[in-house]
């Protein structure tokens, strides 16, 4: 816009010095101050530079950098050339494509999606340009590779299930203090770091079904083996039962008493068979009696 401005500037005095001796010089005069004016609104605007809201300006001239520029309009040389920073937090997505391939304390390959949010500090915005130079370049240079080291790290401290199932809450609270702290010491803000989704790959996919179908077996193997521990004491309870009801029996009864039984036995028996002789007793073929059904 500056080299813009002096040819306008340099047209304009042309027109004046070639209008003296032409006629009519009303026009040529009057387009010698219409390029004079065009050439003062150019350098004007030229040494106008105005920085958005959420935005820090870091102005260089010659090749030396000043001071950050806040948000507003600012009066600059001609020759100095402002690089905006945005202090708005962006999104740094790491997925597909850009998704973190990390592995566990135990060897297992994991893929880890993750979502970082990340601002300029106005006042880092000079340290920032020396070491990236714009926007882009501080995400691809400072917080792309800072954030995928850290995630790896932290993934590398955990099992794989804790990695895709037990601790993604532990683990995402890690690797976002540990980004924060990183980053904070570039100049960088991270106002939140989101752990969306841990993928197992597919060779430790194979491992963890393995594994589940295995302890489902070990399960149903404990399991039956408490069964059949259970059924054995409960069998062994009711031996141990009987044999004390046999025992009990076996002292209570006397020769008496199975006589008595005895007699009871065939007088209900002889109620069918009226009249009948039978031995009871415990001596030698035992005492005949001789029952008759007809009376009771």
């Amino acid at each position: 816009m500056f080299v813009l401005s002096v040819l306008l500037l340099i047209t304009a005095v042309v027109l004046f010095v070639a209008g003296r001796g032409r006629t009519p010089a009303r026009n040529w005069r009057l387009w010698a101050w219409v390029s004079a004016a065009g050439g003062l609104l150019a350098a004007l605007y030229a040494c106008v530079y105005v920085v958005s809201a959420y935005e820090v300006g870091v102005p260089v001239t010659f090749g030396k950098i000043g001071s950050p520029l806040p948000s507003g309009v600012h009066f600059k040389s001609p020759f100095t050339d402002v690089t905006s920073f945005s202090t708005r937090p962006v999104d740094l997505n790491l997925n597909d494509k850009e998704t973190v391939e990390v592995r566990s304390s135990q060897g297992g390959v994991l893929y880890a999606d993750v979502t970082i949010k990340w601002a300029v500090v106005p006042a880092k915005a000079v340290a920032l340009y020396r070491l990236a130079g714009s926007q882009d370049a501080i995400e691809q240079r400072l917080v792309l590779p800072d954030s995928r080291e850290i995630v790896r790290n932290v993934f590398a401290r955990h099992t794989s299930e804790e990695g895709y199932a037990s601790a993604r809450e532990r683990i995402g609270a890690e690797i976002e203090s540990a980004v924060k702290e990183r980053l904070a010491s570039r100049g960088i803000d991270v106002t939140a770091v989101n752990l969306r989704n841990v993928k197992p790959s597919e060779k430790l996919q194979e491992q963890i079904d393995k594994k589940i179908q295995q302890e489902q077996a070990t399960e149903r193997a404990v399991e039956a083996s408490r069964t059949a521990k259970a059924e054995a004491e409960r069998k062994r309870i009711e031996a141990e039962g009987t044999a004390r009801a046999n025992e009990i029996v076996a002292r209570s009864l006397t020769d008496k008493v199975l006589y008595n039984q005895c007699l009871e036995a065939y007088r209900e028996a002889a109620r069918s068979h009226p009249v009948y002789a039978v031995p009871c007793g415990t001596g030698a073929g035992g005492t005949p009696v001789i029952v008759d059904g007809t009376k009771n």
